[in-house]
């Protein structure tokens, strides 16, 4: 799983999940990212399947079978004040209901923690909280989950010198 976010300054900074072994005994190799506080941030998904070569992009699949697929987003522990808004963004599937391969998040305040995304596969879409974002009600199975460290630090300051 790659996650490229982007701020409205086309920054990016780039999660990444790689399991070069797939079930194999290796765990997954994990990059977390540092953020902006108080930044609104775009977030596109991609999943490749890199134990074939070359990597098949699973990201189309999901789009196809958008119906059966629904992403999940959480942050966990960032700051006492924000943790991270999470919000659709990008195709819905059939039904309206969101899928998830975009979307964007807000930073709040400075601090550590780490953002969670699930997809879920054949979850019950229609179910309370579902479209939201609540996973708690979402049923299904897991095709993927990654944890992600993230680092939220203060913006710096401009300066201006005035002659």
């Amino acid at each position: 799983m790659k996650v490229v976010l982007t701020d409205s300054n086309k920054n990016t900074i780039t999660l990444e999940s790689k399991d070069i072994d797939g079930d194999g005994p290796n765990k997954p190799v994990i990059t977390g990212g540092t953020l902006k506080a108080n930044t609104t941030y775009s977030g596109v998904i991609t999943l490749l399947n890199e134990t074939e070569t070359p990597a098949d992009n699973i990201t189309l699949e999901v789009a196809e079978e958008a119906d059966e697929h629904q992403f999940f987003y959480s942050a966990t522990a960032i700051s006492n004040d924000f943790s991270g808004d999470f919000t659709y963004a990008g195709d819905n599937d059939s039904n309206g209901n969101p899928v998830g391969i975009k979307f964007t998040v807000k930073t709040g305040g400075t601090g550590e923690g780490s953002y969670v995304i699930t997809l879920i596969h054949e979850p019950s879409k229609s179910v309370d909280g579902v479209k939201e974002g609540k996973i708690k009600n979402a049923g299904g199975s897991t095709d993927f989950e990654a944890t992600f460290p993230i680092v939220i630090e203060a913006q710096a300051l401009q300066v201006i010198k005035e002659i």
